[in-house]
C-alpha cells in the first residue's frame, strides 16, 4: 500500500476509515543541566540563571527544560568550567575572572582592574569584537559563551579595619573574585578566592581581614556588615562584572537553529534583567545599611593610584607572556580608550552635574 498517495487521495477522514494511522513525529523535549556558581539566596545573580531558564521554557513552548542547580548542589562553584568542558552539564552560568589560574584571558569576559563599565562592555561584546574574540578563546575549552547579566560597578568591599593609606593593606586577607587578587597581592595584601556562600562564615571566624562581593543588596542578604563594619567603594577591580552563560559546543551544536534562537534571546533578556535589578535594589540596600552602622569611606588616593598602576603593568607582562590575552586584551583596550573619550564629554559631565544637585 503506497501511503502517501492514500492519504492524498482519500483524505484524513479515509485514512482513519481505512484503519491506517498516518506516521506522527511527536518532537522530544530537550533537558539540559546548568550549574551555577552562586548560592540560591541571591536572588538576583543566582535569579540569572533561573531568569533564562525560565525564558527558554516559555519561549519553546515548554520544549526546551533547563533545571538550575545551585553552587555545591552538583560540584563546587569554580569546578563548572571543567564539568561543561566535558560535558558533564550542558551549561554554566558564573563569573568568567574565577577562572583566570587557567588562562588570565578568561578575566577579560567577565572583569578586570579598570576595565569596561557595564554599558561599555555590552557595547564591546555585542557591537565590538569583544563576542568573537572570546568565542575563539573558550572554543579551546568546548565552550560557546553567552553573556548573561552584569552587577554594574561595583563596591570595594567590608573591612575591620579602617584603610587609611597604601601601608594599611599590607598582610592583610582579603576575599577578592579571581584575577584581581593579582594586582591585590602586588599591592601587599593577600587575595583569598572563596566562593560567596563562605565569605561570612570566614570573616566571623576571623580567617580573613576584609571581603567583598558586589553591592549594597547582596552583601545586606549576607550580613557582612555584621562582622565588618567599613564599606569601602569603589569596587576598582569590578566597573561592571558581566557574568556568561557557558555551554557545552557539542550540546550547542545538537540543537535546532529556532532553539539555538531561543538560548541567544533567553540569556539577552536575562542580561539585561539582572543589572535592572541591581539598579533598582541597591540605593535601598545602602541607605539601611548606613542606617545600621555601616561606615562608607572611600579608597585613599594613594591605594586607587597604585593599584592603576600595578593594573597596567600586570596587562603589559600578560601581553608579553600569553598571545591569547595579547590578542583580546589589545583590541579591548582599544574599545576602553574610545569609550572613555564619549563618556568623558557625555556621561560623565552629565552624572557628575545631576549628582552635585539637591533633588
Amino acid at each position: 500500500m503506497n501511503r502517501r498517495a492514500l492519504i492524498r487521495h482519500a483524505g484524513i477522514a479515509g485514512v482513519l476509515a481505512a484503519g491506517v494511522a498516518p506516521a506522527v513525529h511527536a518532537q522530544a523535549t530537550i533537558r539540559w543541566r546548568l550549574a551555577s556558581s552562586f548560592p540560591q539566596s541571591l536572588d538576583t545573580i543566582y535569579g540569572a540563571a533561573e531568569s533564562f531558564s525560565q525564558h527558554v521554557r516559555i519561549v519553546s513552548g515548554g520544549k526546551f527544560e533547563i533545571s538550575v542547580h545551585a553552587a555545591g548542589e552538583l560540584m563546587p562553584a569554580f569546578d563548572v568550567v571543567d564539568n561543561v568542558r566535558r560535558g558533564s552539564i550542558e551549561a554554566a552560568h558564573t563569573a568568567p575572572y574565577y577562572f583566570a589560574d587557567k588562562d588570565e584571558t578568561f578575566a577579560i569576559g567577565g572583569a578586570i582592574p579598570f576595565g569596561l563599565n557595564s554599558r561599555q562592555m555590552s557595547a564591546w561584546t555585542f557591537e565590538g569584537n569583544g563576542l568573537k574574540l572570546m568565542r575563539e578563546f573558550y572554543a579551546g575549552y568546548n565552550i560557546i559563551n553567552f553573556a548573561c547579566g552584569n552587577t554594574g560597578a561595583q563596591m570595594g568591599g567590608w573591612f575591620r579595619k579602617e584603610i587609611r593609606s597604601l601601608a594599611d593593606l599590607k598582610g592583610l586577607k582579603f576575599r577578592v573574585g579571581g584575577f584581581a587578587g593579582k594586582v591585590i597581592e602586588r599591592l601587599g595584601a593577600l587575595p583569598q578566592n572563596l566562593p560567596g556562600g563562605d565569605i561570612y562564615q570566614a570573616l566571623e571566624q576571623r580567617t580573613i581581614d576584609a571581603a567583598e562581593w558586589i553591592g549594597p543588596y547582596d552583601d545586606q542578604k549576607l550580613g557582612f556588615n555584621k562582622v565588618a563594619p567599613n564599606y569601602y567603594y569603589p569596587g576598582w577591580w569590578e566597573g561592571g562584572l558581566q557574568l556568561d552563560l557557558y555551554i557545552n559546543q557539542k550540546a550547542y551544536e545538537a540543537l535546532s537553529t529556532a532553539n539555538k534562537a531561543v538560548v541567544k534571546i533567553a540569556s539577552a533578556a536575562a542580561h539585561v534583567e539582572m543589572q535592572a535589578k541591581y539598579d533598582a535594589r541597591n540605593p535601598t540596600a545602602l541607605k539601611q545599611l548606613v542606617g545600621a552602622g555601616a561606615r562608607l569611606r572611600p579608597f585613599p588616593a594613594d591605594v586607587m593610584n597604585a593599584a592603576f598602576r600595578e593594573s597596567m603593568q600586570l596587562y603589559s607582562e600578560l601581553s608579553t607572556s600569553n598571545e591569547n590575552w595579547r590578542k583580546v586584551y589589545s583590541d579591548y583596550a582599544r574599545f576602553r580608550g574610545d569609550q572613555n573619550l564619549w563618556f568623558r564629554f557625555a556621561e560623565s559631565t552629565f552624572d557628575r552635574f545631576l549628582q552635585s544637585q539637591k533633588l
